[in-house]
């Protein structure tokens, strides 16, 4: 089994459990509009494909001015739902980060902006186990893009072949593979039931992580 020089977190799903926080606030932007969004949908327009749910206002003729106020909106909702959320930080999570710290540099690379972020962690204490953070505000294309990954492979100064990103969602799978890394996915109650063709290996747990990592790191 090769042993690995850095692993690279996504965020939302992973460390912290905000995906459904995420939904739940497009769901009530869009219902406000006369949309209702389903958790298929969101899986598919969201985690999957990565184009969000605005299509459905632009055939409703809403002009693009108006959609980015309801995109400032659901921005400005979300951050109220983390803020008044208490600890998001997925049970076991930190055991597995407090098993790699100083055995291996770690970076967090998110679709998050940097607010959103922080907001997420306010009640964590997960961030002084990362060597960086990597937002929404850093780079160019969004995941399925590999511009957060090859960032954060940047960072990290590790090449991507003796690197490993962990994801749960399609669309961080696709983003993780086109920068040339190795991923694992943790399925989540979002995508449960999804294959992940692709992925290094799929767990359904954080033992299961913790169990696949130990074995690739010194």
């Amino acid at each position: 089994m090769k042993k690995v020089k850095g692993v690279l977190w996504d965020n939302d799903g992973v460390l912290v459990n905000t995906e459904q926080l995420f939904y739940e606030t497009n769901r009530e932007v869009l219902l406000e509009q006369g949309i209702t969004l389903t958790r298929k949908q969101f899986f598919d327009w969201f985690l999957y494909y990565s184009y969000g749910a605005w299509h459905l206002l632009l055939e409703k003729a809403y002009s693009e001015q108006q959609i980015e106020l309801l995109r400032q909106e659901r921005n400005r909702r979300f951050g109220e739902k983390l803020a008044k959320a208490g600890n998001l930080v997925h049970c076991g999570v930190e055991a597995i980060l407090a098993d790699l710290w100083r055995r291996v540099p770690m970076g967090v690379v998110t679709g998050s902006y940097a607010a959103h972020f922080q907001l997420s962690h306010r009640d964590s204490k997960l961030t002084p186990y990362f060597d960086f953070v990597v937002c929404r505000e850093m780079y160019g294309a969004e995941k399925p893009a590999p511009d957060s990954y090859l960032m954060g492979l940047a960072r990290l100064g590790v090449p991507a072949h003796e690197c490993l990103a962990i994801e749960d969602s399609p669309r961080g799978l696709r983003a993780a593979n086109a920068a040339g890394l190795e991923c694992i996915v943790v399925r989540t109650e979002l995508t449960r039931g999804h294959a992940f063709d692709g992925a290094f290996c799929v767990v359904d747990s954080m033992q299961e992580l913790r169990e696949v990592l130990a074995s690739f790191v010194d």
